[in-house]
């Protein structure tokens, strides 16, 4: 069975490419990071825009999610990497520019998505009885809605930016240095498919995990029901006080 055929002198010859699998973990983690935070805030902005009664706010933002959530991202990332950048510059830009524009773009459709079925899931009462004290919409939408609405986005945000990680992995085809492409110069060097691919996979496991649980303390640190530790000093405090 050739699947079991692995041979274990292999890792040695992985381990002897370590630099280039971390230099391609940098690269992932860099691209996800940067794409993701600017895929937050222009998707706020596009999600804000799909609650607008203004057609000539709401259409366009429409119009974007469609687009960007109705198409592959891999044609997406050879749009803007063969196309549109050398059509606005005269000449390509990298891979980290292309790639960062492409993951920020898609990113923000799906996040507009979730911010917008985020805000609409808190009730009305909570936006009338804001603006019944004399806030305006603005102010309401900012420091009454938004900070509920978070507190139900946060599982989808952090799905979201779990799925752009392993997306990110799409940028191999513009030559972007990053995990899988260490994987593919591996098995291209040494004729091997079987070891190369299973330690990137093994790495984007690790990865995965690592952020499953920074997303669930952060779900967990949000969520109603959460009830910080006493600290130190106000416990001792309090003790003293009641000796009193």
């Amino acid at each position: 069975m050739d699947f079991l055929n692995i041979r274990w002198d292999m890792w040695e010859m992985i381990w002897n490419y370590r630099s280039m699998f971390i230099r391609g973990i940098g690269i992932t983690l860099a691209l996800t990071a940067i794409g993701y935070v600017l895929g937050l805030c222009l998707g706020l902005f596009v999600g804000m825009g799909k609650l607008s009664k203004r057609k000539w706010i709401f259409y366009p933002a429409k119009y974007y999610v469609d687009f960007f959530r109705g198409t592959p991202l891999l044609v997406q990332i050879l749009l803007i990497h063969t196309a549109i950048i050398p059509g606005i510059f005269g000449h390509s830009l990298g891979y980290f520019v292309s790639g960062i524009i492409a993951l920020t773009l898609n990113s923000a459709a799906y996040n507009a998505e979730i911010i917008r079925a985020g805000i609409q899931s808190i009730e009305k009462g909570q936006n009338e009885a804001a603006r019944s004290l004399g806030m305006t919409s603005g102010t309401a939408m900012k420091l009454i809605v938004l900070p509920q609405a978070f507190r139900r986005m946060v599982p989808p945000l952090g799905n979201e930016l779990i799925a752009l990680m392993k997306d990110s992995s799409l940028l191999m085809v513009i030559a972007a240095p990053d995990l899988l492409y260490a994987g593919k110069i591996v098995a291209g060097a040494s004729s091997r498919f079987w070891e190369p691919y299973i330690t990137v996979a093994v790495l984007y496991l690790l990865l995965t995990f690592i952020f499953g649980k920074l997303i669930g303390y952060i779900e967990n640190r949000f969520s109603n029901s959460y009830i910080p530790s006493p600290r130190r000093g106000i416990f001792k405090f309090g003790r003293e006080s009641a000796g009193r």
